[in-house]
């Protein structure tokens, strides 16, 4: 007995116009979604754990002032009179204060912490200097809180490897800068075994261009000049 055969039901030209309609919108929605996913893959690394206010008395240890040299660190990054730098993660003003000299009373430093602890050891240590071009800022572990559009620099020192958000934490710094502003990454040499520093602290100039390249970030350069860190540069 012969197989019986029913006639396949073509669809409708208005059905096929619909289900192309519906892929081309999925396809529109996944190339705006990929570069997001990217950059989120390339920051899967696991995050150090933020000094709490308990270690503040490591942040001015004497012994600072030889292993990270502070005053060379800054005097290369080119900043000037007049400029508004924030310093992300600034803890209890350790480089505040510097570039509060650096700026003058024509600049402005923005200290940013997500710690209230370290922003009253930064408020004490501010006003003992007596520094009036000095503004605190509360941030969150996914937005520092910081103006837009507003800052010549953005300084973070030992601090960008212990974002938990680093990409949501990036594209707000990203907004907050000038159109030729910069931001400044200063991190433990993780290729070094020589820096007695735990390695979730440290990274390598690769593995920090390989998280901000992603997110439109642009590399200038890297100086190797201190004892122990990286200073990493981006221009926005």
């Amino acid at each position: 007995m012969a197989a019986l055969r029913l006639p396949l039901a073509k669809p409708s030209p208005a059905g096929l116009t619909l289900r192309v309609r519906k892929f081309r919108i999925l396809v529109v929605i996944l190339l705006a979604l990929l570069p997001a996913a990217q950059a989120q893959t390339l920051t899967r690394r696991q995050p150090a754990p933020v000094m709490g206010v308990a270690g503040a008395d490591w942040l001015t240890r004497p012994e600072r002032i030889q292993e990270e040299d502070p005053d060379r660190m800054l005097a290369a990054l080119d900043i000037r009179k007049g400029d508004t730098v924030a310093d992300i993660g600034a803890g209890v003003g350790y480089h505040v204060w510097r570039l509060s000299a650096i700026v003058g009373p024509a600049g402005k430093v923005i200290g940013e912490d997500i710690q209230e602890g370290m922003i009253r050891l930064m408020k004490k240590n501010a006003e003992e200097r007596k520094l009036a071009n000095v503004e605190l800022v509360l941030g969150t572990p996914t937005d520092p809180k910081l103006p837009s559009k507003s800052l010549d620099l953005v300084l973070m020192v030992d601090v960008y490897h212990e974002f938990s958000e680093p990409v949501t934490m990036m594209r707000h710094i990203q907004e907050a800068l000038k159109p030729a502003g910069r931001v400044v990454l200063v991190e433990f040499r993780k290729e070094d075994p020589s820096v007695p520093i735990q390695p979730l602290h440290k990274m390598s100039v690769p593995e920090v261009r390989s998280e901000l390249e992603p997110l439109g970030f642009k590399f200038q350069r890297s100086l190797e000049f201190l004892p122990w860190q990286h200073i990493i540069i981006f221009s926005r």
